[in-house]
């Protein structure tokens, strides 16, 4: 969906960006011609069937269908709203989006309040940390210092029910504002009260660095805290969680998002490696320490959409747990959500700390280079795998081989069709003896061949061809005589030719752009993408002996109309001149046009 943002924005950008830059900083390309190669990122395959034209400025997966300009791959990617990936293109580039006005001046999706509410009170409790004396004490005991706390955004809740309430919530549609982004809670009486009171606050951040929910971390003693989470009627005493995350809103879905993976990307330009660990207080320390690649889960297990933002950040991720019963269940639910994310190129591995250690105590007593040498002696998934299995099994007995491959041959089938699902297989039959018999992957299955050229109409070749090089169309004289054509398509192709003439030098995906929120566009991507390749002389010739085709089977369409009238005497006088004139040019006799 476009939104307001201007369709002449919208050309000028795909203009200024190049698709290749923008998808060589998320996948591994190889030069092919002059495309550019790359297994596909939204597949699993073993053969590169992902292309990319610099030429159409134009992407196409041969094997899963995908494909757009640089807007699309990154709504694909990224996983964003339109709006979102204009935005996040016209950074790079340092344009400003602009918005236009007009009856949909705030549409029904458009989250634009609810974001700036939360910049609001992320601002108010940054103010609110210089104003608490415990917390600026907790703040020099954890070892912050004021460069991290600003880039992390730490603020205070400070005590009582209506701080946030009164700060930001003066007016209804304020309150009902505050009430949708989780910043408050209703009581059993219904009365509303803050929902972070007396904690040092961490704002969570989105791809884009806004604000989308909060962490809220208890300082005070137990007994203090639980005092204060007893005097409402929000939870019985005695429940006051350490932290606190904000609920589930139309902003925040903890299952997809990752805490400080924003500031990872900001301090990272290319990512080869980010550490998943599990509280907010050991991300901030790694940072500081100088390891600005720790990201953490917020307040639950690693997910499926956790491990494919984590890939798509970098081909390799640590899953960095304490050693206890707890922190091993936490990394075997890390493995099953990798599994299948584990393509040829990514990696996974597991740090287990010392007992009574967290990687904020332990950066602190070993330094950068100390944490950095256990990540890089972390164990790889591979021998976390196979040692987990075999935990509780007699390997020297014929019994425990077989219940080792029972446990392991449904979790490798979840493995993508690779080297490494391969060597896992071998390893299983070289652990156990036994065949591993994985399933083919679906995926596999499909023909991932770039296919040969399908018959297509005249008309589809046509607006094909003219996709290739949008500048065919300056020589292409109006008014079209091939409009006289009847064939769905022909109005189309008139179109595509007059905003081909009106911008000249549009690149393809563009001119294909300009029909986003329509039915035909669809249609032309697949067209755009069906013809990657060819010589652009051969092409050239190709469109205009379309046009010529055209237009000679719409005067044979339109002399075969006429001859059939002229059977049943229904011609007007300017019909039987106009009859006489196409069979004299088409070389027969002529005949009584009456």
């Amino acid at each position: 969906m476009r939104g307001l943002i201007p369709d002449s924005f919208i050309d000028e950008l795909l203009a200024r960006v190049d698709i290749v830059d923008v998808i060589e900083r998320r996948v591994p390309l190889k030069k092919a011609g002059r495309e550019w190669t790359a297994c596909c990122p939204f597949h699993s395959e073993r053969t590169p069937s992902f292309y990319v034209s610099p030429a159409k400025q134009f992407f196409h997966c041969f094997g899963c269908g995908a494909h757009g300009s640089a807007v699309k791959f990154l709504m694909d990617y990224e996983r964003l709203e339109f709006p979102d990936a204009v935005e996040e293109l016209a950074q790079t580039v340092g344009l400003k989006v602009p918005r236009e006005g007009g009856r949909e001046a705030a549409p029904r999706e458009d989250k634009t309040d609810l974001y700036a509410l939360l910049d609001g009170a992320a601002g108010w409790y940054q103010g609110e940390l210089p104003r608490s004396a415990e917390a600026q004490a907790y703040c020099r005991k954890r070892g912050l210092d004021a460069t991290t706390i600003a880039r992390f955004r730490i603020g205070w809740a400070p005590a009582g029910y209506d701080g946030v309430i009164k700060a930001l919530g003066n007016t209804p549609r304020r309150m009902e504002l505050l009430t949708e982004a989780g910043m408050i809670a209703s009581g059993e009486r219904g009365g509303k009260y803050d929902r972070f009171r007396e904690r040092l606050m961490f704002p969570i951040l989105d791809r884009r660095g806004r604000v989308i929910a909060f962490g809220g971390r208890i300082i005070a003693s137990a007994p203090a805290a639980q005092a204060a989470q007893a005097a409402t009627d929000a939870a019985p005493a005695g429940s006051a969680p350490k932290y606190l995350n904000s609920p589930e809103t139309p902003l925040f879905h903890k299952g997809r998002e990752l805490f400080a993976l924003w500031q990872v990307k900001q301090a990272n330009p290319s990512l080869a490696r980010i550490v998943v660990v599990e509280g907010y207080m050991d991300v901030i320390a790694l940072h500081q320490a100088g390891l600005p690649i720790a990201v953490a889960t917020l307040g639950t297990a690693t997910t499926p959409e956790h491990a494919e933002v984590l890939f798509r950040a970098a081909p390799d991720v640590v899953f960095c747990f304490d050693g206890d019963r707890a922190g091993r269940a936490a990394a075997w639910k890390a493995l099953e959500s990798a599994l299948p994310r584990l393509r040829d190129g990514r990696q996974a591995y597991f740090l287990f700390l010392p007992d009574g250690e967290d990687p904020d105590s332990l950066v602190r007593k070993e330094g950068k280079d100390g944490f950095e040498q256990r990540l890089r002696a972390a164990m790889p998934l591979s021998e976390y795998f196979f040692g987990e299995l075999s935990r509780d099994v007699e390997m020297g007995s014929l019994d425990g081989r077989a219940r080792l491959a029972e446990r392991a041959r449904p979790l490798l089938a979840k493995l993508p069709d690779g080297a490494f699902r391969d060597l896992m297989a071998q390893e299983l039959e070289k652990r156990s003896g036994a065949r591993a018999l994985l399933p083919a992957d679906p995926a596999a299955r499909r023909a991932l061949q770039r296919p040969v050229a399908v018959q297509r109409s005249l008309v589809r070749s046509a607006i094909s061809l003219l996709l290739a090089q949008p500048g065919m169309a300056d020589q292409v004289d109006k008014p079209y005589r091939f409009l006289r054509f009847d064939k769905p398509g022909v109005e189309l192709l008139a179109e595509l030719l007059d905003l081909a003439r009106a911008r000249p030098g549009i690149h393809p995906a563009t001119l294909v752009e300009q029909f986003a929120e329509r039915p035909e566009y669809p249609s032309l991507q697949k067209l755009l993408a069906a013809l990657s390749v060819g010589e652009p002389e051969l092409q050239r010739t190709e469109f205009f002996d379309a046009l010529a085709r055209m237009e000679a089977q719409a005067i044979t369409q339109r002399r075969a109309a006429l001859t059939a009238k002229s059977r049943e005497g229904t011609l007007d006088g300017a019909e039987k001149a106009e009859l006489r004139e196409l069979l004299a040019a088409h070389g027969k006799p002529q005949v009584s046009a009456g």
